[in-house]
């Protein structure tokens, strides 16, 4: 079997996933564990999935939703059911050395290592789900910026007379798009349920879709235009619309709005990671040096 690397630990609302990798990447081991709000049960369960994992490595990363602080030992900023484990210094709770990230950038991270960008240098990533995440890779480092706030594309405003999304932003791409105001928009249970509708030949259902997609390629011009990337990867829930409900109409799209610099356009990508990206992606900060590998500005 091939020797324990690094232990990555993804905590969702709803599940705590886990990976042991090698030194290529390559999942050894994978565990999962139901996520809770109280952070003493928590902290139980994560150090728990971490001794199954490889009892004794001393690279662990870990990835959650929010604004991890500057040092990488702790997410500063949370909003929503985690809320408590902001300020958490996790090194201090689980006595070692721990490195903390964005979830979003984490999956970043691990698609452009061992995922759909593997290959290259620079990445724009979209996670598309209940929100909209994402991350940036610019020459091989990942973008956190001076808060962390780096990559989180789904803050963008794509309606300056939108309602404010969850920090202040007027109407937001994540709002616009993700999973959590398709009701309101639409009148459709969720984005699945939307896209069923559409694929079936529902009228209303192509015209919120189509819709949805148009706005979609307004924001992924924008990344290409901001980025200048090699490769755009999209994951997440939303993602599972596949190659002729989402890929193919959203490259359409793009293709007639995008400033093209050589013969063809940038790639649009489909994630190959999963629901573990987020768990590889913490592996792999773990091992990876902060002057190589972060951009803080």
């Amino acid at each position: 079997m091939s020797e324990v690397e690094a232990i990555g630990i993804d905590i969702g609302g709803t599940v705590i996933k886990g990976v042991s990798v090698n030194a290529e990447g390559e999942v050894i081991e994978q565990v999962r564990a139901e996520s809770i709000e109280n952070i003493e049960v928590l902290v139980h369960r994560v150090g728990r999935l971490i001794e199954k994992l490889g009892n004794g490595c001393e690279r662990v990363g870990i990835a959650s939703p929010g604004l991890a602080d500057r040092r990488n030992t702790c997410i500063r900023w949370m909003r929503g059911r985690l809320a408590g484990i902001e300020g958490l210094d996790w090194g201090n709770v689980l006595r070692g050395e721990v490195k903390v990230l964005n979830d979003a950038h984490a999956a970043t991270l691990a698609e452009s290592w061992v995922g759909a960008a593997a290959r290259y240098e620079h990445v724009v990533m979209l996670t598309l789900g209940t929100g909209v995440g994402g991350g940036v890779v610019s020459d091989g480092k990942l973008m956190q910026g001076v808060n962390g706030r780096a990559g989180h594309l789904g803050h963008i405003c794509m309606d300056v007379d939108g309602e404010k999304d969850i920090v202040g932003t007027r109407g937001s791409l994540e709002d616009l798009v993700g999973n959590h105001t398709v009701k309101m928009r639409t009148g459709y249970e969720s984005t699945e349920a939307l896209v069923k509708a559409a694929e079936g030949g529902e009228i209303e259902a192509k015209k919120y879709w189509g819709w949805s997609l148009e706005v979609l390629a307004c924001g992924v011009v924008s990344f290409i235009n901001l980025f200048d990337p090699e490769v755009v990867v999209i994951g997440g829930g939303i993602a599972k619309a596949g190659e002729g409900m989402l890929f193919e109409p959203l490259r359409e799209r793009v293709q007639e709005m995008e400033w093209y610099v050589n013969e063809s356009g940038v790639p649009i990508v489909a994630a190959k990671l999963g629901d573990l990206a987020g768990a590889v992606g913490a592996a792999r900060f773990a091992m990876m040096n902060e002057k190589s590998s972060v951009m803080r500005y």
